[in-house]
């Protein structure tokens, strides 16, 4: 009896993942605290005009997570969620600023070292006589 299933099953498994990766990608939780939670930019996702294009002609929104949904049904179990709960926990801290985001990387005054450097002190030589 031969092999009975076929040979290279996973040629093509690489490219999955990699879409895959970028497939689910949301907005980051800085651009959400910045733009969509401000009461102007807040109303305006909520009362969206009729879209063909999007989930649920984009009448059902989550501005926190991001997201469009299919029914209210669906927004609502999402509301209920871990994951809505954990998006909504994690909004709540303020976002990073640049300064920090550079000191986090070594460049902020921080730590640095300082410019000015010390010599070292001379060893004396001993002299053996």
């Amino acid at each position: 009896m031969g092999r009975l299933r076929r040979s290279r099953t996973h040629h093509a498994q690489r490219d999955v993942h990699r879409a895959a990766r970028t497939r689910v990608r949301t907005r980051d939780l800085d651009q959400i605290q910045l733009i969509d939670l401000d009461p102007k930019n807040r109303a305006k996702l909520e009362a969206q005009p009729i879209d063909l294009e999007k989930p649920g002609l984009a009448q059902h929104y989550c501005i926190e997570c991001a997201k469009y949904y299919e029914t209210d049904a669906a927004l609502r179990s999402h509301w209920r969620s871990k994951v809505h709960k954990r998006r909504c926990k994690a909004l709540k801290e303020p976002a990073y600023t640049i300064e920090e985001a550079e000191r986090a990387a070594g460049l902020g005054r921080e730590g640095k070292r300082p410019t000015t450097t010390t010599l070292p002190t001379p060893i004396p030589e001993v002299v053996m006589t």
